[in-house]
């Protein structure tokens, strides 16, 4: 493709720059061939010349389009160059905030220098089992396709992690093996995943520092191979280590430290057992305070001892080892502080009773004096002769440094080794995983020996990693039959071969160290000699003669050639040696056992590192002489040989590449150095990686994928049914030149470039596509904003001129009421002059008539009052005279009167003294005497009259006295106030004048005041409006106050309901923990169970091995022919007599089942038989002992004892006919008749059917009377009862001691002879009733004997009758019979109405019973004749072949063939029996051998439960405990056996889930308690257990329930879990909505499985066929809604995780996939009525994501709108799909970074979980919800097919 094509405006491109290394820049005009001159503009908003290389004319590299931008994998992009592989990663790490991305083969891990929630359980769960392509790049994807690759393809495997120090490479080593311990787990009991991630605080302590770039930097290189058996489980570990820096332990550069382990033992110092130690500070020893950093931030060296001690102590590493190990520890510590004195040039010594050296003899268990003297003295050995020579301080101080070291190293390779034989495992290895944790290629401004190993190893990797990729890469274009072509890459041969082969450096440098004289300066010759101007790669620096450089793969390094030799001799004093091998410390002799035996090529250097190589667990023993010469080996050909070993391991494995990158020297958070960056990308591989892909074909799309991709490119025309040929056809036309692409089987693969040129063309055809869109819609909406506008316009005029006309109708009302208002204005103004001035003359008027007025009355009042003082002076004159003339009249009348009485007197005198007038006196004396007498009584009459009168007057008198008094005294009283009146009307009269005065002055002030209150009302109208207003704002403030005080009072009691709510919601969390925590528990409990089974299992196989020849067949395998025999019944006729021996060839299987048919019929009347005896002597036992009981009683019961003795003796008579007639029976069936009189037509065989017919007949009928007649013998035994109404002697007694007084003792004499008396008439009464009873009883009794006698001939009538016609006539003898005892009960009853009602409601019961054992017995009859029918045309097809050939002898023995008996059905009790020794056979064929499937279909649900519940229900009938315990135990431990062999078959599961649970409700149903016998039939109640209680067994039966549920859902998972994510979120359920985007290599081959793809589809299918297995098994809707609820939890998790750790799958259009897919669950749930489940609630957080898709992410309120809605999703949730959110096209926008801090700090309040996945491997808390059962357990039925013939119905 042109360059013209590519380069054109707008392009973008990289340009270099010295500080960003590269910069982005657009151009500005299109590039031409031959322009020197490229027109930018930079992003800075700068415009730049570019200039093109004359020499070269290269372009600048293009850049990829924004939608690559950001892939998961960077060989994904088009244009693969160093400026966009460093964009990307900067672009993933800063906005995104990922630090993984994969680079082909190749994981690049940026240190993020921050706790990142991405290693936790959760996420190792979601990368486990998954394809390395499927999810997000991650360690845990590297390490799961390793664990992948190694079970599938049976090779061993590697991870290499490289990088610069702090680029978090044991960190990453870490997560590795952290990942392998917890998908793996271990083989055996013994937790090596957990020791084996022990050893790595054990190494960290001992082998790692703090540096300037890091502070827990790894000085050493390690690998470690993680073994597996065949079963790919952990069995142990091995750890080969390399280079390990020994100079740190004598020296730390400015702010670095010595190894951790030296800290955490000062900082632990103060520990008890540490005391004899004597340590202390840091900064008190010299080897610890060099670096003046003794604390790293963040970090207690205390707690981290505690950790290593802890971890020593999980992998064996003894209590008193460990204090050896920190003993030889602090002796190095104390060794360091041993300081010389010079006493000459030449010499020096040790200050006497030195404490550091004696502190370091003593820990060390050598003599002080002998380590003294060889600390500053050595010995010279020559061929003759032997010096001891003394050495200077320097040389003294470098010999303690060197045996500081030398120690050091000894004690790492200790510790290594105990560390091997603790990973150790006694079980073969099958595989392994190689962790390689190796520093990656360093360079310093000062690089020695140190760095020369490394680089060294480094270009050894390097080939390594090469070689793997080429390999790749070729192996790719063979399986896609690509045409091959050599892709040229860099090959490091020639600097390996500089560095190892003959004459090399090493090989230089050992040679030099073999000189006597040779130094550094004359091996830094001998290299310029031999390789300078002859080896391109090597060179000489310009201003040194010490140094040289090498040209490595990564960069060109400078090495200074001081202290090479001295670093690879590693001297250090024998003699020193000698005296820590004689110490008596047994510790420390062991350390340098590998001095002698030379086991492995461990050295140390004086100033450097050291390499080590694995070690095995036991030491080899060398030949003799071999020890010196290995003990000569050099570091240099140590580390060859050790790194020679690491490669063949690395080349016999499968290598996985991790390279760790260290984005800032500072340790930053998220800080991005460019070029840091670049640099360690050049050196660890990544960039020769994208090379060797750009140079192929780097983009590789499959057929499918490119067709979703452009089929926008393709015409309809184009698109064929074959995708392939599409493909090439639609490729031939856009990219001409053909040698831009490859067709392969499954692939198109393209050059480096051309998915960039395909993206431009699809961009531009969606862009042109999108403003034909644009054009269309835009001039539809601007066609429908100006009809809009032209609407709006005629509106707007319409309204206008509507206005306008209403404005001049409006002027002219206005004139005219103008008009009108002023002519009746005018007239008002006239009308209120004219009433102004008429009112002023009338009040004119009326003030001058008043005046007049009142002159004229003042003048009559003047004159009245003078009439009326005149008339009161003359009547008062008048009155004095006429009182004077009336005294004096009187007077002169009493003076007359007075002397006419004198005269009158005189006479009489005169006349009383003569007696005559006596006697006339006397004469008319008497009767005057009689008179007066008549008066005087008349008189006295008149006189109480008068004086009643007089009393009546005088009352009035004296009350008409007070009211004249009364009176009097107000007239007084008015007198006086008339006199007061007068003065006061004078006084009125004056003060009448005074007001006139004052009403003037009132007047005038009146006016004023009138004045002034117009002014105050105005004024105060003003106030009042003023107040009003301020009224009316109180009034609004007061309405806005208490409508604030409403939604305050709404607010609190909406919060109050939220609190409630939320405390109640936290009530069930609480209370649902505590049930998820229990049943944790009891499913870490069961594991455990398991675990102790399998091990017991185990144990029992090794000790009783099978010998050899003999299998066990397991009892699953047993035939499936059982459930279609009569085993049962052949069983059953074990005890029947034996029969002469048929000839085999001879026998018939139908007549033998006949025959034993027959036999069983027969056996089951003699158990009917005897079960009527039993219960008949029974019934005489419980008759004799309530005879024994009575006899003392009054002769009350004779007459129903006789009438019980006549019915037992009936019964009895009864029963022996019955006796004698099986007893016919018996030996008609076992006499040796002839054939023909066996025969099914043979009179004598009718006969025998009709006996066993009656007989069974008449067998119920007398069970059914005995039954009728204990009823009724009963309820009269209840009524016959005596009336208790004889007082008490008790309270008789103390009633008479209560009586004290002889009357009333009499008074209760009397009392209680009236009371015998009324006793004994009640007594005769009672005696006389109970005798009538007993001869209504007698005569009823014979009367029964009479029907007895009847039906017994009717019975005999009967028996001569044919089938159908002795039906009828039975049936017409009952009818009789009944109509017979109704005539007659009508009779005995005819007085009591209440008996007879009564007694007619038993009778319709008795008749309802027998119309349905009628129609039973018809049923059973048409059964019977069918059954008839087949056998009788089976015996006819058989008897034509079979009369010939019997034998007389088998005649014998052929069984009656059976008949039609139709039999009453029995009144069975709901409850099962077994015999003791039947249990096991029970459990076996009810639990262990039953298949599910048949069960759930063709039987009731729950049949099992049942049965098991009736079977204890005997049990407990019996109040047999044992029986009861031994059943219950051994159903439990059947059913675990079940599924844990059978546990992965979800059918199994689920039924016994079922059925436990039904069991565990008849528990509780027939428990006895109120609670759950709410819901019971009163039959029901009748069934519940009377003797046990059984709570304890409902707690196990429940914890078995349990267990069985959360069994139920591992299964549910395990089959969706492969179906969730292809269904949910990779299938698009609707079609071209989501574009597949450009990958790279991270869907590799090997890591695709071959399995179906499911669809939605398919997980529906799968849930119908779990939601139909449940239902059919009977299992409670309440638990299949928490299954189902379940269920949708692990599909709402499963997908939701894999959304987060997928970049490719948050975009907008899955984002509608996932919603579509959502919303058929719940149109699932709808058609299931599961929406109640809760089941939809938790698919919210899922359903949120969807959303979050989906919304606009722009502005802050879209920022308060995502946060509103999402709720269900934690922050971390939120921040993680913004930062995923990848466009599929290029109209989609990112998620700004800024936006998504704006969430981060609106959600900083939230209180979540900081955990980013979801549980998946959750299980809600179950409940067993109580649900009773409505079945009766009597008529419950045992098939024949679950083998249960040896229980029995009670």
């Amino acid at each position: 493709m042109a360059a013209s094509e590519l380069y054109t405006k707008f392009a973008r491109v990289w340009i270099p720059d010295p500080e960003e290394v590269w910069k982005s820049a657009e151009l500005l005009k299109d590039y031409k061939p031959g322009d020197k001159v490229l027109l930018l503009h930079l992003e800075e908003g700068k415009d730049l010349e570019y200039c093109l290389d004359p020499k070269t004319k290269e372009l600048p590299h293009l850049r990829n389009p924004d939608i690559l931008v950001g892939e998961n994998d960077l060989t994904a992009l088009s244009y693969l160059h160093e400026p966009a592989v460093l964009h990307n990663l900067r672009v993933r790490f800063i906005d995104s905030k990922l630090i993984y991305t994969y680079c082909g083969i190749v994981l690049v891990a940026i240190n993020p220098y921050e706790q990142l929630p991405i290693y936790g359980e959760d996420i190792i769960n979601a990368y486990s089992g998954q394809n390395m392509g499927d999810m997000d790049p991650h360690i845990f994807a590297v390490a799961e396709e390793a664990y992948k690759q190694m079970a599938r393809d049976e090779r061993n495997q590697s991870i290499i992690v490289s990088g610069e120090s702090g680029a978090g490479k044991t960190v990453s080593a870490k997560y590795a093996m952290r990942y392998f311990a917890t998908v793996s787990g271990s083989a055996s009991e013994a937790n090596v995943e957990e020791k084996v991630l022990a050893s790595n605080p054990i190494m960290e302590s001992i082998g790692n520092a703090k540096t300037t770039r890091n502070d827990n930097s790894s000085r050493f290189g390690k690998y470690i191979e993680i073994g597996f058996d065949k079963r790919y489980r952990i069995i142990g570990a091995n750890m080969r280590t390399y280079l390990l820096e020994k100079s740190r332990v004598v020296f730390q550069a400015e702010e670095e430290r010595n190894y951790h382990i030296f800290y955490q033992l000062c900082a632990s110092a103060k520990l008890p057992e540490f005391k004899m130690l004597r340590l202390g500070n840091a900064n008190n020893f010299h080897y610890t305070k060099q670096g003046g950093s003794p604390v790293i931030e963040g970090v207690d060296d205390t707690k981290e001892m505690a950790h290593t001690r802890q971890a020593c102590t999980l992998l064996g590493i003894s209590e008193s080892y460990q204090m050896g190990i920190f003993r030889i520890l602090a002796g190095i510590l104390h060794l360091g502080n041993v300081a010389f004195t010079s006493r000459d040039s030449d010499s020096c010594t040790i200050p006497p009773k030195h404490e550091p050296l004696s502190i370091f003899s003593d820990l060390m268990g050598v003599d002080y004096e002998e380590m003294c003297h060889w600390l500053c003295h050595r010995k010279l050995a020559t061929a003759t002769e032997t010096y001891i020579k003394p050495i200077s301080k320097l040389q003294a101080t470098n010999a303690r440094d060197a045996l500081a070291k030398h120690i050091y190293a000894k004690l790492f390779s200790w510790i290594v080794d105990h560390v091997n034989q603790a990973l150790h495992s006694a079980v073969k290895q099958h595989s392994f995983i190689g962790v390689l944790d190796i520093y990656g290629f360093e360079t310093f401004e000062i690089n020695s020996f140190e760095q020369f190993c490394i680089n060294y190893a480094n270009e050894k990797l390097q080939q390594q990693f090469n070689m793997h990729v080429f390999k790749l890469e070729q192996e790719e274009y063979m399986k896609e039959q690509i045409p091959w072509t050599l892709i040229d890459f860099y090959d490091n041969q020639p600097c390996i071969n500089l560095i190892e082969s003959k004459l090399g450096i090493l090989d230089l440098l050992d040679e030099e160290c073999k000189m006597p004289k040779g130094t550094d300066d004359t091996w830094a010759q001998k290299l310029y000699n031999t390789h300078l101007n002859k080896c391109a790669l090597f060179e000489k620096p310009r201003l040194s003669n010490k140094a040289f450089i090498i040209q490595h793969f990564a960069d060109k390094v400078e090495y200074q050639c001081e202290g090479f030799l001295e670093k690879n001799k590693d001297t250090v004093f024998e003699e020193q040696i000698k005296v820590l091998k004689s110490s008596k410390f047994k510790m420390l002799p062991e350390l340098f056992q590998d001095d002698e035996k030379a086991i492995s090529p461990t050295s140390a250097t004086s100033s450097g590192r050291t390499a080590l190589t694995r070690t095995p667990a036991k030491p080899t023993k060398g030949r003799p002489g071999q020890t010196a010469k290995e003990h000569k080996k050099t570091v240099g050909h140590q580390f060859r040989n050790s790194l020679h070993l690491l490669m063949e391991t690395l080349n016999a494995t499968t290598p996985h590449y991790v390279r760790c990158i260290k984005p800032n020297d500072f340790k930053f958070p998220f800080t991005f150095d460019e070029k840091r960056a670049v640099q360690q990308l050049r050196a660890c591989g990544v960039l020769e990686t994208i090379r060797i892909s750009a140079a192929g074909f780097p983009s590789r799309w499959t057929y499918q994928e490119f067709f979703s991709r452009y089929r926008v490119l393709m015409k309809q025309k184009d698109v064929l049914s074959d995708r392939k040929q599409t493909c090439k056809n639609v490729l031939e036309k856009l990219i001409l030149d053909k040698d831009k692409y490859q067709f392969g089987k499954t692939k198109i693969f393209f050059r480096a470039g051309q998915v960039a040129y395909l993206e431009k063309l699809r961009a531009d055809k969606l862009r042109a596509a999108c403003i034909r869109i644009q054009k269309t819609i835009r001039g539809w909406l601007l066609r429908k904003k100006y009809l809009r506008m032209r609407k709006a316009a005629i509106t707007v005029q319409r309204h206008v001129r509507g206005y306008q006309a209403r404005c001049y109708a409006k002027f002219l009302r206005r004139t005219k009421a103008a008009t009108i208002i002023q002519k009746y204005w005018r007239m008002y103004i006239i009308c209120r002059r004219y009433k102004i001035r008429r009112s002023a003359t009338i009040v004119l008027q009326s003030y001058l008539r008043g005046y007049l007025a009142r002159n004229r009355y003042r003048k009559m009042l003047r004159e009245h009052k003078a009439v009326i003082i005149q008339k009161w002076v003359r009547g008062w004159l008048a009155r004095r005279h006429y009182r004077r003339s009336t005294q004096a009249i009187i007077y002169l009348q009493c003076c007359f009167r007075r002397m006419m009485a004198k005269r009158e007197l005189k006479k009489l005198k005169i006349e009383a003294r003569s007696v005559e007038r006596y006697k006339k006196l006397h004469i008319g004396m008497e009767n005057k005497i009689m008179q007066l007498q008549r008066k005087v009584d008349e008189q006295n009459k008149d006189y109480k009259c008068l004086m009643e009168k007089l009393t009546n007057l005088e009352g009035i008198y004296t009350s008409e006295t007070e009211k004249l008094r009364s009176d009097l005294e107000r007239l007084q009283l008015s007198e006086e106030e008339a006199k007061i009146a007068t003065g006061r009307v004078l006084s009125l009269q004056e003060e009448i004048a005074k007001l006139r005065k004052d009403l003037e002055q009132t007047q005038s002030e009146k006016k004023s005041i009138e004045e002034r209150a117009d002014r105050y009302k105005q004024e105060t109208e003003q106030l009042v409006s003023s107040l009003k207003e301020e009224n009316t704002l109180l009034k609004q403030e007061k309405e806005t106050l208490n409508h604030l005080i409403v939604e305050q009072a709404k607010e609190m009691t909406e919060t109050m309901e939220k609190k409630l709510v939320e405390e109640t919601k936290q009530l069930e969390l609480d209370l649902n923990d505590e049930r998820l925590r229990y049943q944790n528990l009891l499913n870490e409990f069961s594991r455990l169970e398991e675990r102790y089974d399998d091990l017991k299992e185990e144990m029992t196989l090794m000790v009783n091995v099978p010998k050899p020849g003999h299998k066990r067949t397991d009892s699953t395998h047993s035939s499936n022919e059982s459930e279609y025999t009569f085993s049962s019944e052949i069983a059953e006729t074990e005890d029947l007599p034996l029969r002469t021996e048929e000839p085999s060839e001879k026998k018939v299987p139908l007549d033998m089942s006949l025959f034993l048919k027959l036999q069983k019929r027969v056996t089951e009347l003699e158990q009917e038989k005897q079960v009527m005896q039993d219960e008949l002597d029974r019934k005489e036992e419980q008759v004799l002992r309530s005879k024994a009981k009575e006899e003392e009683r009054p002769q009350i019961r004779g007459a129903e004892l006789e009438y019980e003795s006549l019915k037992r003796q009936e019964l009895e008579s009864e029963n022996k006919k019955l006796k004698n007639e099986l007893n016919e029976l018996r030996k008609a069936l076992s006499e040796k008749s002839a054939p023909e009189v066996t025969a099914p037509g043979a009179p004598a065989y009718r006969v025998l059917m009709e006996q066993l017919t009656s007989v069974s007949e008449e067998l119920d009928v007398r069970k059914e009377e005995v039954l009728i007649l204990r009823s009724q013998l009963v309820s009269q035994k209840e009524a016959i009862q005596p009336k208790n109404t004889m007082t008490d002697s008790t309270i008789l007694l103390e009633d008479v001691q209560k009586m004290k007084d002889k009357g009333e003792i009499a008074q209760a004499y009397i009392g209680l002879k009236e009371t015998n008396r009324l006793l004994e008439s009640q007594l005769q009464s009672q005696k006389r009733s109970h005798e009538n009873e007993a001869e209504a009883l007698r005569g009823e009794i014979q009367s029964l004997k009479e029907e007895n006698n009847r039906q017994q001939q009717l019975l005999a009538q009967n028996l001569q009758l044919p089938p159908e016609a002795r039906i009828e006539a039975s049936l017409q003898h009952e009818i009789t019979r009944l109509t017979n005892e109704n005539l007659y009960f009508e009779e005995l009853y005819a007085d009591d109405p209440k008996k007879y009602q009564s007694y007619r409601i038993s009778l319709y019961k008795r008749m309802i019973d027998l119309m349905e054992q009628l129609e039973k017995q018809d049923k059973t009859v048409r059964k019977l004749k069918k059954q008839l029918k087949v056998f009788a045309k089976k015996i006819g097809e058989l008897e034509v072949g079979q009369m010939e050939n019997i034998s007389p002898g088998q005649i014998i023995d052929e069984p009656i063939r059976p008949v039609n008996i139709p039999r009453k059905e029995k009144d069975f009790q709901g409850m099962l029996e077994y015999k003791k020794e039947d249990e096991q056979k029970l459990v076996k064929n009810l639990i262990l051998e039953l298949k599910p499937r048949g069960v759930a279909v063709n039987l009731i649900p729950g049949l099992p439960a049942y049965i098991l519940f009736m079977c204890v229900r005997h049990a407990d009938y019996l109040n047999d405990d044992q029986k009861v315990r031994s059943l219950l135990t051994s159903t439990i431990n059947s059913i675990k056996k079940v599924l844990k062999k059978r546990g992965d078959d979800f059918e199994t599961v689920s039924f016994w889930l079922s059925n436990t649970c039904r069991f565990l409700h008849c528990l509780k149903q027939y428990s006895g308690e109120e609670g759950f016998m709410k819901h019971n039939t009163s039959r029901q109640n009748e069934h519940c257990l009377t003797n046990f209680d059984l709570a304890e067994y409902r707690q196990v039966l429940s914890d078995l329930a349990i267990q069985i549920y959360q069994q139920l859902v591992r299964v549910l998972e395990n089959i969706l879990q492969p179906m969730i994510v292809s269904g949910m979120l990779e299938h698009e359920t609707i079609q071209g909505v989501s574009g597949v985007k450009p990958t790279g290599l991270r869907k590799r081959t090997s890591s695709i499985a071959d399995e179906g793809t499911y669809t939605l589809d398919s997980i529906l299918r799968q849930l119908n066929s779990f939601h139909s297995v449940l239902c059919q098994h009977g299992m409670d809707p309440e638990l299949i809604k928490q299954v189902v609820k379940q269920m949708f939890y692990i599909v709402g998790a499963v997908t939701l995780n894999n959304l987060l750790l997928r970049k490719d799958m948050c975009s907008w259009s899955k984002g509608m996939q996932i919603r579509y897919n959502v919303s058929q669950l719940e149109e699932w749930l709808r058609d299931k009525n599961l929406m109640n489940s809760g089941a939809k609630e938790t698919l919210e957080p899922l359903i949120q994501a969807a959303q979050l898709l989906q919304v606009k992410k722009k502005t802050d309120d879209d920022a308060e709108a995502i946060c509103s809605m999402c709720s269900a999703l934690t922050t971390a949730q939120i921040v993680k799909v913004l930062n995923l959110y990848t466009p599929v096209n290029e109209f989609e926008e990112r998620v700004s970074v800024s936006f998504i801090r704006t969430i981060q700090m609106r959600l900083r309040d939230r209180k979540d979980s900081p955990q980013l996945l979801m549980d998946a491997k959750h299980i809600f808390p179950v409940t067993f919800p109580f649900n009773p059962s409505s079945l009766a357990l009597e008529t419950i039925q045992i098939p024949a097919s679950l083998g249960l013939g040896f229980i029995s119905r009670v």
